[in-house]
């Protein structure tokens, strides 16, 4: 609204859902012109508006567990870590099977598209040894990242466990945030290898988390940068959040109604945590 973007008509609904916004659980605004909106709306879960709804930051107060997932989320996305790891896997595939980097980030891709990781693809297609694989992607250079005193900060506020839960390995989640500056803040870690390999957003996998540290979900809260690792964790009991990003796969399912909050900075948002 404050840039003008929002005018006219859209103005005035945006606004009347707004003054409502704390009084119902959400308010939702149809486009007319879409054949079956309405029927689309209510009877399935693409949806067909744009749904508007009130942060009640206060809802956050009854968390216990605090978990993060860690690849662009502990970091942020833009600063390219990740991209270094999607480079080895290609380089590891290449010479495990002999093949151009062209054929192997093919395989990386659709292996990681159908299996939810390139490793879990690898295991169930190629029978490749996984600690091999992880060894091999996560050996990067990050030293180039640097510290995050403000993530540190509000992290040391949270008294509430917190946990990290990646699809990476333990070595990985140690290399980042020793980076970062926040190694040692957190209760305990949840990688690759305590699923048994089986990754998010397999349910198995939550379910596993919640075993090892004796979660309750519904005091647990989870923040990821993929949105759809987020539905499991919310059929489970846990609140969601998203952290917004525009890498097409991260962000593919981020309107769907198992998203608690959506958020442009992590930092920021436990900040707001942190003062009420």
């Amino acid at each position: 609204i404050s840039n003008g973007e929002i005018t006219q008509g859209m103005l005035v609904k945006i606004n009347n859902a707004i003054n409502v916004a704390d009084k119902v659980k959400g308010t939702v605004i149809i486009d007319g012109r879409v054949v079956h909106s309405i029927l689309y709306e209510l009877l399935s879960d693409k949806g067909s508006g744009t749904l508007i709804r009130a942060w009640n930051m206060k809802d956050l107060l009854d968390v216990k567990y605090w978990i993060f997932d860690l690849d662009n989320t502990l970091y942020n996305g833009q600063t390219k870590v990740f991209s270094k790891i999607d480079k080895r896997m290609s380089l590891w595939i290449s010479e495990k099977f002999n093949v151009d980097l062209v054929e192997a980030k093919k395989m990386q891709k659709k292996y990681f598209y159908e299996y939810g990781t390139t490793l879990s693809g690898l295991m169930k297609r190629e029978n490749v040894n996984p600690y091999q694989f992880l060894s091999f992607v996560h050996d990067v250079d990050i030293s180039w990242l640097p510290r995050d005193h403000l993530l540190k900060e509000e992290l040391i506020k949270i008294k509430e466990k917190k946990y990290i839960f990646s699809n990476g390995s333990h070595a990985h989640i140690e290399n980042v945030t020793k980076q970062l500056g926040i190694y040692g803040l957190f209760d305990g870690a949840f990688d690759i290898t305590d699923s048994n390999f089986v990754p998010k957003p397999h349910l198995d996998s939550y379910k596993k988390l919640i075993e090892k540290f004796s979660l309750d979900p519904t005091q647990s809260i989870l923040i990821e940068d993929i949105a759809h690792n987020l539905e499991q964790a919310k059929n489970l009991g846990m609140k969601t959040v998203w952290l917004e990003n525009n890498e097409a796969f991260a962000s593919k399912d981020k309107d769907k109604p198992y998203i608690d909050y959506k958020i442009k900075n992590l930092s920021g948002f436990l900040k707001e945590i942190n003062i009420l």
